[in-house]
């Protein structure tokens, strides 16, 4: 993965994902507190996700953007949309994300809709297959993100030329 390091000029915006309340059965009653899944990223290429848990709502949503913040990634982004499809698997989730022409929008649902706005890309098909568990469908896309590599990632790595990697 592409981990970043966060500076105190990056402006990240947060974006709720999914507040879950838990509930603790004890001799002495029910003791409730809560769980926030987070997403930030600064709409250029830069997420993270991050788990806050406590006993009030407020709480559990700062630790959660707390947590986000030290699990950036990057990801590539060019002209507003991913470079090549890619599927990936995580627990019962599984994402299938493809390139979209500009102007196509955002066709995403759900968790991964908040991960992608995050990220900065604009025009995207993403369908999600399997579980739709909030949890495993933003750490899903966020691996499927992370492993997708531009073009001049790929010619870097074989050690040719741009035109050697799109003509064969």
């Amino acid at each position: 993965m592409n981990k970043v390091k966060v500076n105190s000029d990056v402006e990240l915006k947060d974006r709720l994902v999914a507040i879950n309340r838990v509930t603790k059965v004890t001799k002495g009653g029910r003791t409730f507190t809560f769980a926030a899944i987070v997403v930030v990223g600064d709409g250029n290429g830069v997420i993270g996700w991050g788990l806050g848990k406590a006993g009030e709502v407020t709480a559990a949503i700062s630790k959660g953007t707390e947590s986000a913040k030290k699990n950036l990634v990057k990801v590539p982004v060019l002209k507003g949309t991913i470079p090549h499809e890619i599927e990936v698997a995580f627990g019962g989730a599984k994402v299938l994300l493809k390139p979209a022409a500009a102007g196509t929008g955002l066709k995403a649902g759900g968790a991964m809709r908040a991960v992608l706005e995050s990220a900065g890309v604009k025009d995207v098909i993403a369908k999600s297959k399997g579980s739709s568990n909030p949890h495993n469908l933003v750490k899903a896309t966020i691996l499927a993100l992370s492993q997708i590599r531009d073009a001049y990632t790929i010619a870097g790595e074989r050690g040719v030329g741009m035109d050697k990697v799109f003509n064969g």
